[in-house]
């Protein structure tokens, strides 16, 4: 075989310049008709893509500011409320302190009414002892003397009686 013979390799000058012209009608025509539109649908894509792109990293900045306000509100959150939990808990202790205080006070005052009750029915007894103590006499007496005395002296004796009597022994059994 002979280089030269075969048909596809011979350069024939009226094909190649037709096959020129077609070349660049088809060239025109594709950059014309579909490079174009193609590279301006690339294009719209790319700055679609950025846009995007420059929209997630402003989401993304903006959600990491929100996340970081977000915490400083949950700190200042438990602050306040372990500030809350420690008021509330003075307050509980301090409210504790004065009840048991007026409770303490009140018990005083109790037993104090108690002593001053037990004093005046003790000496509501003794008087009370002491008046029977007057009658008996009195009745005592007016057997003895069978009418002997007057009311006069009758009275003298028995208040001298009841002088002489010692009371304290009631009184001090009274108080242990």
């Amino acid at each position: 075989m002979i280089l030269g013979s075969n048909p596809l390799i011979q350069v024939t000058p009226g094909l190649m310049i037709w096959t020129i012209v077609c070349f660049l009608a088809a060239l025109f025509v594709l950059k014309r008709y579909a490079f174009g539109p193609i590279q301006k649908l690339i294009d719209d894509r790319r700055g679609r893509i950025r846009s995007a792109l420059e929209e997630a990293d402003e989401a993304r900045a903006e959600a990491r500011a929100l996340l970081d306000e977000h915490r400083k509100l949950i700190g200042r959150a438990r602050e306040e409320a372990e500030e809350i939990r420690s008021v509330a808990r003075n307050e509980g202790e301090a409210q504790l302190r004065r009840v048991k205080e007026e409770a303490e006070v009140d018990r005083q005052r109790r037993l104090e009414d108690t002593k001053k009750q037990i004093q005046a029915e003790t000496r509501r007894a003794l008087d009370e002892i002491r008046a029977e103590v007057a009658e008996l006499s009195l009745i005592a007496a007016e057997k003895v003397t069978r009418g002997a005395l007057d009311d006069k002296d009758q009275r003298r004796l028995i208040d001298q009686a009841i002088g002489e009597l010692d009371f304290s022994v009631l009184t001090s059994s009274q108080d242990a």
